[in-house]
């Protein structure tokens, strides 16, 4: 395996010198802005979308080019400095922002999104915001990647971990579109230095883009850049070059009263949702133009939402999302709600906004958070949905943003490409959940996160408290960090974490840690390890 060297041309590893005179990176719109603690910005970025997580860096340093990247980690690692970077500031574990944490470079300068006819694909800078890049790629182009549904996150984690979103069964993970990637590695020597790397497998640094496409992030550089181009796409017209999104969508927003949720109802509604998942898994389904969210929120919050996003222009999909709401709700008695719920045909940027505004977290300024997440094969059993309605419905606990989110982004078109392509290992998954809990005040954290540990480890008993890969479950998203992961104490499986976020390729990570990070500079509690 090749790692970065000093003095590559172009395409390789490039000096910091080269990268500010060169066309393809051209000198910064502004000057790297340094934010020490007396400064009033400082408090603003020193912590991010989960204020449980506070930093107490020696400085921020808010970066808008590739070279002052190359600049800002040089002068970390000269001075001996530990570095975390932040790109949309959504990491909800303690990764960017913790005490051991001295210089945080913020990406937040680094946010254009335009097309490189050199490259013949679209380059997303990697403090860009998913919100930024929808709106570019489709008002520009008509093209966009199949992300997630949250406004604020950013590219930098979420393309590095997978990235899923209502498109994905129909079209594939994020990492499935990504062409090349820019990373600022730091050599044995201590020398910092940006690499090109791309999926091209006669590339010398295909290993580092390999990792990238879902080994998660602050493992083994600084992604300055991203390149986006649909696999197989070719010629001249940037608009046949990525996803083009459906022309409109139905979206269907359904709220199912806790009123009507006894346990066996609830427990219906939960099996009969993986279910459908599960039969309707393969990359030819039919189905996989719908993707759904069942958010199954706590008694206190009034009911459950399923909410779902059918491709209005393939064929039959008004029967498909109709039989679909069918298949949920059937056995529960709730054909009138339903009905009286009708779906929505709406252009697709506009059902973008309008999931990502139904989304009340990020407009409160006092989010605390914790969040647990597993993939799964088959449903879920009958025991471990009535876990859920007894973590749901617990008196004496009363959050309506304690939730359950059962979420249909992966199988179809993501399960057509091999695990060993890209870091993303979870290819035969029929879907994935969240369990969460927010809240605001810090008085409620032991009450919130016993709440969390107790669904989860409930849930997932039979395997040690965590979805061991095996029949049923396949693992954890890497993109939904779990502090208690690590610890024995609650990851009872024996299972280690390494193998429930990346399986059978976590191997091969390690040897990309290795070639491009050996002096283990970009680090935090769950990153890649050193071999």
């Amino acid at each position: 395996m090749k790692g970065p060297s000093r003095g590559e041309s172009l395409g390789g590893a490039v000096p910091a010198a080269t990268l500010a005179a060169s066309p393809a990176h051209p000198t910064a719109r502004t000057g790297p802005v340094t934010v020490y603690p007396d400064d009033p910005r400082y408090q603003e970025l020193t912590v991010g979308y989960n204020q449980r997580w506070v930093g107490a860096p020696d400085y921020v340093r808010v970066v808008s080019s590739t070279a002052q990247v190359v600049a800002a980690v040089q002068e970390a690692v000269d001075a001996g400095k530990r570095i975390s970077v932040v790109s949309g500031g959504h990491c909800l574990a303690p990764f960017v922002f913790n005490p051991d944490v001295e210089v945080v470079i913020d990406l937040s300068g680094l946010d254009g999104v335009s097309f490189d006819p050199r490259r013949h694909a679209f380059a997303v800078e990697g403090g860009a915001r998913l919100s930024g890049v929808y709106d570019t790629l489709f008002k520009k182009w008509g093209v966009t990647i199949p992300g997630g549904m949250c406004p604020t996150v950013g590219i930098g984690g979420h393309a590095s971990g997978g990235g899923y979103g209502f498109l994905s069964r129909q079209f594939g993970a994020v990492v499935d579109h990504l062409a090349a990637v820019e990373v600022v590695v730091v050599d044995g020597s201590g020398t910092a230095r940006a690499v090109t790397a791309s999926r091209d497998a006669d590339d010398p640094h295909h290993d580092l883009w390999w990792a990238c496409a879902g080994g998660g992030g602050g493992t083994f550089g600084v992604v300055t850049k991203f390149w986006f181009r649909t696999p197989g796409a070719n010629g001249p017209d940037p608009a046949r070059l990525l996803v083009r999104p459906p022309k409109d969508v139905l979206l269907s927003a359904v709220g199912i009263p806790w009123s009507a949720l006894d346990e066996k109802a609830f427990t219906t509604l939960v099996t009969n949702w993986g279910s459908w998942y599960e039969q309707h898994a393969a990359p030819g389904s039919p189905a996989r133009i719908l993707s759904g969210v069942a958010s199954l929120a706590h008694r206190s919050s009034g009911a459950v939402f399923l909410l779902t996003q059918a491709d209005a222009g393939a064929p039959g999909a008004e029967r498909i999302l109709g039989d679909y709401l069918g298949a949920l709700t059937a056995g529960l008695g709730v054909e009138d709600v339903v009905a009286a719920q009708p779906a929505r045909r709406l252009p697709w940027l506009r059902a973008v906004k309008l999931i990502a505004a139904s989304i009340p977290s990020f407009v409160n300024p006092t989010l605390r958070g914790a969040s647990k997440s597993a993939y799964l094969r088959r449903s879920y059993t009958g025991e471990q949905a009535g876990a859920m309605y007894d973590a749901l419905t617990r008196p004496g606990f009363a959050n309506p943003a304690a939730a359950v989110t059962l979420a249909g982004f992966s199988g179809g078109a993501i399960n057509a490409v091999p695990a060993a392509r890209t870091a993303l290992a979870h290819r035969d998954a029929a879907f994935w959940t969240l369990f969460e809990t927010q809240w605001g005040d810090p008085a409620d954290d032991a009450v919130n996160i016993g709440w969390l540990r107790d669904l989860y480890g409930s849930v997932w008993a039979a395997t040690g408290g965590y979805p061991v890969p095996g029949e049923q479950a396949d693992g954890c998203y890497v993109n939904n960090p779990d502090p208690d992961i690590t610890d024995p104490a609650f990851n009872r499986s024996g299972v280690p974490w390494q193998t429930l976020y990346h399986k059978g390729n976590y191997p091969r990570l390690q040897q990309v840690k290795a070639a491009y990070d050996p002096r283990d500079v970009f680090r935090h509690a769950q990153s890649v390890r050193l071999p």
